[in-house]
């Protein structure tokens, strides 16, 4: 039999919120709310400040939709309560945790350098036949996505998985602080958001910030690449689960019978039960492993997690597949980073073409004083996959410099991204496979249009 259902009420926000007080007994909130757009009657409003908005201008909007109380670091003039705390995001997450703390559930937090949410997709799908899973959508995964997935999370709910992601130092450690996850999962560790986090180490320490947080009871998962991120996780969390490819991954954690198909879709074995993946790429059956090695520790049984991670589709500019034509177009821009951008090339040579293989780079964001020397690194291990063609923007081609070896046949330069869509179409053809691959800023997509109107309408 279920609990009686969460209600927000005067003392729990002032719980919560740490405000002692006389309040009153009597009131009660619908839900909290960040947005005046979004906003229905009887909902508590916080009014979050950031570098581009303040919320403390939008009360007066907030009053005018209904809100039954406002959350405000100012002083603020609303006629409904008003909670004053020194941060309203730290009160966004305060309330988040409560919200957790009242529901006897567990968390599944995920956090990466790639991965997390391909990881978080698959293991809903994987959770789905047999729990009703809450989780993030598209890629609420900050300070003010993740307390509102918390806070979104719906009565009957049976378990909440969390995407996790961070650019500075801390950020994993706070938002563990309000998720309180039962189950961390390490996706992989690289050379990502290092502007802020410094360099690889600083990377893996904010990372594992996460199976720091874990409390007695707490289970980890990660993956096998790199090999220092299994052995460090488990000098944190003794017994923590190690999936992947690779001898250094639990042997019940390793797909058996892989195979790769036209598509770039691969098939394998595991725990006895077939899974065949319906998104490209070898790294895919990587984040598969992840989340089925989550899914047993949440006593999910194989046969169901197997068919319902093969269920599961890619996301939207997230190795997503679409037909222009007789053009195959593997469209993989929501991020980049040294490893995706490696994976993405290797799904790309597996898959079928009747042309060219070609790989359109962008832009890697984020790196900071190390950003020319990633994109060479990365450039030099991308010219020795052997695509048959390469069109590289932004930073990639402001790298570029080969020898006389005979890559500069197959490399064409486009300085700037903005020019893409005008000579894109001109450098492909029929039948070729093209991949466009940088980070989510980039909007390389901006040049699909133009492909469309060269090569036909895309179909998925």
């Amino acid at each position: 039999m279920s609990g009686p259902a969460f209600q927000w009420s005067d003392a729990g926000v002032r719980g919560a919120l740490g405000l002692s007080g006389e309040g009153d007994p009597g009131r009660e909130y619908r839900t909290v709310s960040t947005d005046t757009r979004s906003l229905r009657p009887g909902d508590l409003f916080v009014a979050l400040e950031g570098d581009r908005f303040d919320g403390h201008d939008f009360v007066e909007a907030a009053v005018e939709a209904g809100c039954g109380g406002i959350v405000a670091r100012r002083p603020v003039e609303a006629g409904v309560p008003v909670y004053h705390v020194s941060d309203t995001l730290k009160a966004l997450g305060d309330l988040a945790r409560h919200r957790r703390d009242c529901a006897a559930v567990p968390v599944v937090g995920i956090t990466g350098s790639s991965g997390k949410t391909t990881v978080k997709d698959l293991l809903v799908g994987a959770l789905s036949s047999t729990s009703a899973v809450h989780g993030t959508e598209a890629n609420l995964n900050n300070r003010v996505g993740v307390p509102r997935t918390i806070l979104s999370m719906p009565e009957g709910a049976a378990v909440l998985v969390l995407e996790m992601g961070t650019n500075e130092p801390g950020e994993i450690a706070e938002l563990a602080r309000v998720a309180r996850p039962t189950v961390a999962v390490v996706t992989t560790v690289s050379e990502t958001h290092v502007e802020r986090l410094g360099n690889l180490q600083g990377v893996m320490s904010e990372k594992l910030d996460l199976v720091r947080s874990l409390e007695p009871g707490g289970a980890a998962v990660v993956g096998d690449e790199p090999p220092e991120l299994a052995r460090r996780a488990r000098e944190l969390r003794p017994g923590t689960a190690v999936a992947g490819w690779s001898q250094g991954a639990d042997r019940g954690l390793r797909p058996a019978d892989a195979r790769s198909w036209p598509n770039g879709a691969w098939s394998f074995t595991w725990d006895g039960q077939p899974v065949a993946l319906r998104m490209p790429g070898a790294h895919n059956v990587y984040n598969a492993l992840l989340a089925l090695a989550t899914a047993r520790l949440l006593g999910v049984p194989a046969a169901a997690a197997a068919a319902g991670v093969s269920a599961v589709e890619s996301g939207p500019m997230r190795n997503e597949v679409r037909r222009l034509g007789d053009l195959t177009l593997l469209v993989d821009c929501y991020n980049a980073n040294a490893a995706g951008v490696l994976a993405a090339v290797s799904t790309l040579k597996n898959m079928a073409a009747r042309g060219r293989r070609v790989a359109v780079l962008g832009t890697m964001l984020e790196l900071g004083e190390r950003c020319r020397a990633i994109h060479s690194e990365t450039l030099r291990r991308v010219l020795d996959a052997g695509v048959d063609r390469l069109v590289l923007t932004g930073a990639f081609a402001q790298a570029f410099a080969c020898d006389a070896g005979g890559a500069r046949g197959r490399v064409h330069l486009v300085d700037e991204v903005e020019d893409l869509a005008d000579r894109l179409p001109e450098l492909l053809a029929p039948g070729d496979a093209v991949l466009l691959k940088a980070s989510r800023g980039v909007r390389l997509e901006r040049a699909i249009p133009a492909l469309e109107s060269r090569f036909g309408e895309a179909r998925v």
